[in-house]
């Protein structure tokens, strides 16, 4: 039996007493599916009503059990008003709606205890619908009293009942980092996880009112010393699953790759301009790494533009000189067909074959093109998810190739390294347009070195960008023409396809027949349902000059280069994430000419909504827009559910919580060199990430 059926905690939550089929089907909708899940499921808040406080000492915001004896009564349109004493001071217990029970015990004499917030303005001390009863007749609760994230039908006494089955269910469960591993990172930390879970789940009251207050808000903000040693320990479990994979690949043989590449110098000779100081340098580092037997793991990040690419290309020279095939997965068909024309450019004037492994090819285009691979006709394979299909192998791979690598999970980006034939492992070169900031790097690709490209071409200019009302369309469609008049060209983006029910979303086949029937220009359509050679085609000719204004779907938004591009609208703007508008507006820019990104957006705008569209404005630097996007809406909404779904963190944050993430990381290390921590090891992963178990036995 191996560790993870061993330990209850793993069970199903209808292990537990009085959890049937409709309670877990309840649980499930929380994402509580595990006995463990539980336990990691908690509060949003703390009810005190341990003890009651006096009016005198109440603070405004913060929910109160105070107790007195109502002295006078108002009625009116707007309700009832009891006025509550308690010999400190009056408070006034205001009920908009009055229901027969309210009325009843509402009397002027009435000792009554109630709980609530305290709201203080210019009229007073109130209280708005509290909870109330008549004093003596309710025994108060002991401690401060959870409040969880619920769904309808599922009360909060049930989960705290439920809670407190699970925390039972725990009891010598856990045996996990002690002071030690702590010390060692140099953590404050003592205790083990069920003192840090009890903490958080059933919190001792304090005597000091506003110590206690104190010690609320740093629970609810996860700042608490308990809260942050469960967080240490989940972000050290992230941190052991990617040493064990990197560990695991160490293990394996890696082909070895042509330090000094006679391709690669001619594809640099071939080139109009010249490399960036900032490629060189990554170029360097990968093939340090692809010069030896070690698998490489890298990933290169690099702004919109920056080049990454074409360092790919340059590194992957260097396998094909040592007779090994390089395969190159995009997320999508149309991002695959422009590396596709980019390296049959860069490529066959030297007599280096490019093949392609598409989803919508046929049979007989499919299969033509696995014989070219297994003939070695072609050394350079670009692909989507159809390299992942059964029956697709390579015998002599020596490197495979990423692009926008927070695309694809961990998952995926394994199962490609394996498509090797043979026993040897391919170095792995992975590269993302997204700039992903330090801590959020660490977390989803820390069994990965990083590579930074933070330097643009000499010839690019800056991009003007303006935040303009949709009710100005008209005038932003007459500067579209004018532009494309003066010979340069367009984009038009829309969001989506077709309209949608509910929504006042601008459809780019209604956006497309538009402007074609309003400008006497050449107007193209571009988007994701069209079939790849219609989309390659309408792509071609805007490539070649042959059509001045594109719409599209934000299927442009990586991969398209068309230096002659000057204009980018995005129509509903607010719609879309910061990186997304700033990966869509790196589309322009892209020569020598002034480049102009106009963000369409329904005004007024939630206060939000318009700080987010002003740090796009105000910024082009894409490290500092993603850091501010992670900051304003989650690693999930940045980067998706794809990877983000590979973290599923409980209680860590990666933007709050960095500082922890480095100690974890820490800790991580340290484990992973004791031989005798193994157990310990196992034990933490199958807890943490139970759906990752394969991390611990790669």
């Amino acid at each position: 039996m191996n560790t993870y059926s061993k330990n209850p905690l793993n069970q199903p939550v209808t292990n537990l007493l009085g959890v049937g089929a409709a309670l877990a089907t309840k649980l499930n909708n929380l994402g509580i599916y595990r006995i463990f899940d539980l336990l990691m499921h908690f509060p949003r808040d703390y009810e005190d009503k341990s003890h009651i406080v006096p009016i005198a000492s109440v603070i405004d915001g913060v929910c109160c059990l105070v107790s007195g004896t109502i002295t006078e009564l108002k009625t009116g349109a707007n309700g009832l008003i009891a006025y509550l004493d308690d010999n400190t001071a009056k408070l006034e217990l205001k009920f908009f709606h009055t229901s027969s029970k309210t009325r009843e015990t509402m009397k002027v004499g009435a000792n009554i205890t109630a709980f609530g917030e305290i709201k203080i303005n210019q009229y007073g001390t109130q209280i708005i619908h509290p909870d109330y009863f008549i004093t003596g007749t309710q025994k108060l609760d002991e401690g401060l009293v959870p409040v969880y994230p619920s769904v309808k039908g599922l009360h909060q006494n049930k989960i705290r009942q439920l809670i407190s089955l699970a925390l039972s269910a725990a009891a010598g469960v856990f045996s996990h980092l002690n002071d030690d591993e702590f010390k060692q990172a140099k953590l404050p930390f003592q205790g083990d996880l069920m003192q840090a879970l009890y903490a958080i789940h059933f919190p001792k009251p304090l005597a000091n009112l506003q110590e206690q207050l104190v010690m609320i808000n740093q629970l609810k903000n996860r700042q608490h010393q308990a809260c942050q040693r469960i967080i240490v320990e989940e972000f050290t479990a992230h941190q052991l699953a990617f040493l064990l994979q990197r560990n695991s690949l160490q293990h394996h043989k890696a082909p070895i790759c042509s330090k000094k590449s006679l391709l690669a110098d001619a594809l640099i000779d071939n080139l109009a301009f010249g490399l960036t100081n900032a490629q060189k340098r990554v170029i360097d580092d990968v093939v340090r790494d692809i010069t030896n037997d070690k698998p490489m793991l890298r990933l290169v990040q690099g702004d919109v533009g920056a080049g990454k690419t074409l360092v790919a290309a340059i590194c992957a020279c260097h396998a094909i000189d040592a007779g090994l095939q390089v395969v190159l997965m995009a997320p999508t068909e149309i991002l695959a067909e422009q590396h596709l024309l980019n390296f049959k450019q860069w490529f066959e004037p030297f007599g280096v074959g490019v093949g392609c492994l598409l989803g919508k090819q046929s049979a007989k285009e499919r299969q033509a093109q696995m014989d070219a691979i297994d003939q070695k006709q072609v050394q350079i394979i670009i692909g989507t998810h159809a390299l992942f299909s059964d029956g697709v192998s390579f015998s002599n791979l020596g490197l495979v190739i990423i692009d926008e690598q927070h695309r694809f999970g961990v998952e995926q980006r394994l199962k490609l390294m394996g498509k090797s034939a043979s026993d040897i492992i391919p170095h792995q070169l992975a590269m993302t347009a997204t700039p992903i900031p330090r801590t959020l790097a660490m977390s989803l690709y820390g069994d990965m070195d990083v590579s930074v490209i933070d330097e643009l071409p000499a010839n690019r200019t800056p991009i003007t960008t303006a935040i303009i009302n949709r009710d100005r369309r008209n005038d932003v469609i007459e500067r579209v023409w004018v532009n494309c008049k003066q010979g340069k060209q367009a984009y038009w983006v829309c969001p989506l396809v077709e309209e949608s029910l509910g929504r006042d979303i601008q459809s780019a086949e209604l956006l497309y027949q538009e402007l074609k029937n309003r400008l006497d220009i050449s107007v193209g359509l571009v988007h994701g349902k069209m079939k790849a050679a219609e989309k390659q085609a309408v792509m071609q000719a805007f490539k070649q000059g042959d059509i001045s204004l594109l719409v599209a779907t934000t299927v442009i938004e990586v991969g398209v280069d068309v230096p002659n591009a000057s204009l980018m609208i995005i129509e509903n703007a607010e719609r879309l994430g910061l990186s997304q508008l700033h990966q869509l507006r790196g589309r322009v820019g892209r020569g020598a000419t002034q480049s102009f990104c106009v963000l369409l957006a329904q005004m007024p705008l939630p206060p939000i909504s318009m700080q987010r569209l002003n740090i796009l404005k105000e910024n082009l630097d894409g490290f500092v827009i993603a850091q501010k996007d992670l900051q304003l809406r989650g690693a999930g909404e940045l980067l998706g559910k794809k990877q983000t779904g590979d973290m599923h963190y409980y209680l860590a944050d990666l933007v709050r919580d960095d500082v922890l993430l480095d100690q974890a990381k820490i800790i991580a290390q340290n484990l992973i060199h004791q031989t005798d921590k193994q157990p310990l090891i196992e034990a933490i992963l199958s807890l943490w990430l139970p759906e990752n178990k394969s991390y611990s036995h790669a």
